[in-house]
């Protein structure tokens, strides 16, 4: 222990001589290692973000759509060829599912909206049936969401998203105020709460409308809707799925040797489409910040080498007073690790500090620097050090001590 100790106050000692040479060092260090903490939080965050947002969704819902979300041009050009899911399937599909506990519709059209001198432009505006938002996790800030009178009776009114309320509304109260939806008036009921992501681009500028309303005035050629399905439980999902998929293919008279002529998907199967797209980009997101750790590594191994030439006499007078080579070597070894350690330290504390402050004020992403992130940034900064460490101390280990001694 007393060896150990005496090896690495050696190593610090010669440290603390070239001071500027190894804060320099630390520094490329210290910029890698803050890079991969914060970008690897940064990931998770947005990985944890996505998850909560398709929670949003409800767990146990799921669509029926004329398209899916996976499918290039050719499949795109035959879905245009079947038929339309409308919002007449509501009640066979219902009573063909025992275990799925609502059904309802909705239909979406892409406006502006105004109030006052406020605009918001290409704003979603969605049709549901009432009992969607049963469906959703979300739920009301302020006011209400549309009911069955609002359907039957196909009223102007509309519930917004939360941005439409800080945009337009400035945060004031909204309720029973009129806008307009392209040239149309409205009445607004209800503020939808804010979501906590801003991944998923647009959840938080949308407004509801009746769907009946939404069909008088967004008229499309046999008002195509997407239909929205709970199951009783969580546990029923799959089996309720598979219910609507029987009483669908009976319902549209779809042949047995043919395929489905619509789509069914959970939140889980989007989540999973979406994970598999961004799974490239992960890897490039944190691959990159590495490569920064890698060139601080460079620049060690460069500084040792420096080291090792400018101290060849210090090391020939060490060996020819006894020290051995594996002393020699982890004297070096040790300087290049603490060199490592002491950049891996500070970048993990700013990392962390970059992830807790400037990315969540930047980016509006709650982020949580993991242990995952902590390891894999300070581990590689260790790991790093002591590879690129080993050639130089093994260069000074081996160096001949009646050459190094007349070394000038």
């Amino acid at each position: 222990m007393r060896i150990l100790i005496s090896i690495i106050g050696e190593a610090v000692s010669a440290l603390w001589a070239n001071r500027l040479r190894s804060g320099l060092t630390v520094l490329g260090m210290i910029m890698g290692v803050t890079s991969v903490i914060a970008v690897v939080s940064l990931v998770e965050g947005w990985q944890a973000q996505i998850e909560d947002t398709f929670e949003s969704l409800g767990p146990r819902a799921f669509i029926v759509s004329r398209f899916g979300f996976n499918y290039n041009w050719a499949d795109y050009v035959k879905m245009l060829k079947r038929k339309k899911i409308t919002r007449g399937l509501i009640t066979p599909v219902k009573e063909a599912c025992p275990d799925c506990e609502d059904v309802g519709a909705e239909a979406f059209a892409y406006r502006s909206a105004k109030y006052g001198s406020q605009k918001m432009r290409r704003l979603e505006i969605r049709g549901e049936t009432p009992n969607v938002l049963a469906m959703r996790s979300n739920d009301i800030l302020m006011g209400r969401y549309i009911n069955w009178e609002d359907e039957y009776r196909k009223k102007n009114v509309a519930v917004i998203g939360y941005k439409i309320y800080t945009k337009l509304f400035e945060e004031s109260d909204p309720i029973e105020k009129k806008f307009k939806i392209g040239n149309v008036e409205f009445i607004v009921i209800g503020v939808m709460e804010k979501l906590d992501s801003e991944i998923v681009q647009g959840l938080d500028e949308e407004i509801v409308i009746p769907l009946s309303t939404h069909q008088k005035i967004y008229k499309q050629p046999g008002n195509p809707v997407r239909l929205m399905i709970s199951a009783v439980t969580l546990d029923k999902r799959d089996v309720a799925m598979e219910q609507v998929r029987s009483a669908l293919r009976a319902i549209r008279h779809v042949p047995f040797a043919d395929t489905d002529d619509f789509e069914i998907y959970s939140p889980t199967s989007l989540l999973s489409f979406i994970n598999d797209i961004t799974r490239a980009s992960r890897v490039i997101m944190i691959s990159l910040p590495l490569l920064s750790i890698v060139i601080g590594g460079i620049v060690i191994m460069n500084i040792m080498m420096v080291s090792v030439t400018e101290r060849t006499r210090e090391i020939g007078i060490r060996k020819s007073l006894g020290a051995s080579q594996n002393k020699i070597l982890v004297q070096f070894l040790y300087e290049a690790v603490i060199l490592s350690l002491i950049g891996g330290l500070i970048g993990v504390f700013l990392g962390i500090k970059t992830g807790q402050y400037m990315l969540v004020n930047w980016m509006d992403v709650f982020i949580t620097p993991t242990t995952m992130a902590i390891v894999l940034g300070f581990g590689i900064s260790t790991g790093v050090g002591l590879f690129f460490g080993i050639y130089p101390a093994r260069k000074a280990a081996r160096l001949d001590p009646i050459k190094a001694l007349t070394y000038e």
